[in-house]
């Protein structure tokens, strides 16, 4: 190893501190097996009597955090077979802002089983986006009906279906008709960019969705929920092919982090009487010599040119295994021992890598080329935390991308914030 890195990445893993989805639920999603979220215009009738028959159950948080994290495998979003139904999509949205769009829901929470003067506005503009089925009821109390349709409309948005219409629905559902075109023509730009160039096997990251897609020949292998950089760390779009598998990695912290994260907090540590360094088993090196962590100055400036290198262990920032490929910005994908953050619906929260859910699963699937390797034995890396580095026999090419609205086959039409801003249809279509 290398003690001084040759290249700090300028965007990469937050400093740490420190879902199958139930069948219950998918059944009143109107879902089949392989409905990736939400329902498009197939499937709606037979299933509305299981939506009455789940009607007024709580969503609880943990079936919440099970939904984010354990996301079901669904169409792949590169898929050539998706610029149809979105062209499809645009005309329908073309038609709904010609006559008028839809008007903005107030700022009032909504719950199932209540009776308030916003149901019948609820009504008509999920009837506009085919969430409802037109005839599905008029009356002012939120009935199981309305309820399924909510869910829906969070499920193909993006948010988790929990039927309540809060704060973060009600901001989706005011994004303008015409914010919502001007997505879909902007994405049908992107798509038939991308998807016309994608391999037939290849990894995906789809940024604004927070999701990564293992896809085999327009198949999605397996699907994973992902962190993906803050709106001021922003993770690039690139393409690029994976060449090797760093098991239980040493991880060099990147100079954005020294400054941001790792200096701050060891002036915490300090003067509580307390070392940074040790807790997190770092080392600190100038010139290639390893420094006494005790007698550091951490409010010298002097901390600033210093090379962090974390060894591996179960906290170590980069998990157990980091994957690796070729990019002008020095990001990567990584485990992560902080999990919670996968169960969260808003997961812009790393400094540019990517740290992906069920690692282990997509790491095996990319290693399945090379003798010798499979699932039991990537669990043995994890679990012996012996330190390996392996190159992959066939190199696997790597998507990330800024795909915020697209449509799949089965009919479903699908929304995203647009996290950075890129779409340009100003900020409604990020605040939520």
């Amino acid at each position: 190893m290398s003690i001084v890195p040759d290249k700090y990445p300028r965007n990469c893993t937050k400093f740490h501190t420190r879902l199958i989805i139930p069948a219950a639920l998918a059944i009143m999603l109107g879902w089949t097996g392989a409905a990736m979220g939400g329902v498009g215009s197939q499937g709606w009738g037979s299933n509305w009597g299981a939506a009455r028959s789940s009607y007024a159950q709580p969503y609880d948080r943990a079936s919440a955090r099970q939904w984010e994290a354990q996301p079901v495998k669904g169409f792949p979003t590169l898929s050539k077979s998706n610029i149809a139904p979105l062209q499809a999509t645009i005309k329908r949205y073309q038609a709904i802002v010609a006559r008028g769009g839809w008007k903005p829901l107030p700022m009032v929470k909504l719950k199932p089983g209540a009776r308030y003067p916003g149901v019948a506005l609820l009504r008509r503009r999920l009837e506009l986006t085919g969430d409802l089925p037109a005839g599905r009821g008029y009356s002012k109390r939120f009935d199981y009906y309305l309820e399924a349709a909510v869910r829906r409309y969070q499920a193909r948005n993006g948010l988790t279906p929990t039927g309540t219409v809060g704060r973060a629905t009600i901001l989706a559902l005011n994004v303008s008709a015409k914010a919502r075109l001007r997505q879909l023509r902007t994405n049908l730009v992107r798509l038939r960019r991308l998807a016309t160039s994608a391999a037939s096997k290849y990894v995906v990251v789809n940024i604004p969705a927070a999701q990564i897609e293992a896809v085999d020949g327009d198949v999605v292998v397996s699907r994973h929920a992902a962190v993906v950089g803050k709106v001021d760390r922003q993770t690039p779009t690139l393409r690029s092919k994976v060449h090797q598998i760093n098991f239980n990695p040493y991880w060099h912290v990147p100079q954005s982090i020294v400054r941001k994260d790792l200096v701050p907090k060891a002036r915490q540590y300090a003067r509580h009487g307390k070392d940074l360094l040790s807790a997190y088993r770092m080392d600190a090196f100038t010139g290639g010599r390893k420094l006494d962590p005790r007698k550091i100055n951490w409010n010298s400036p002097a901390v600033y040119s210093y090379a962090y290198i974390q060894q591996p262990w179960k906290e170590n920032s980069m998990g157990f295994v980091k994957i690796n490929f070729h990019n002008q910005y020095s990001v990567y994908m990584h485990d992560t021992p902080s999990k919670s953050l996968f169960g969260r619906n808003y997961r812009a929260q790393s400094s540019g890598c990517v740290r992906v859910q069920n690692v282990k699963q997509l790491v095996s699937w990319m290693l399945a080329a090379n003798a010798g390797w499979n699932t039991a034995r990537v669990e043995e890396m994890k679990y012996t935390g012996m330190r390996k580095d392996v190159t992959l026999s066939r190199r696997m090419p790597v998507y990330f991308v800024y795909i915020t609205a697209w449509a799949t086959k089965d009919g479903t039409v699908n929304f995203r914030r647009d996290l950075y801003g890129r779409d340009n249809v100003g900020p409604t279509a990020s605040a939520y």
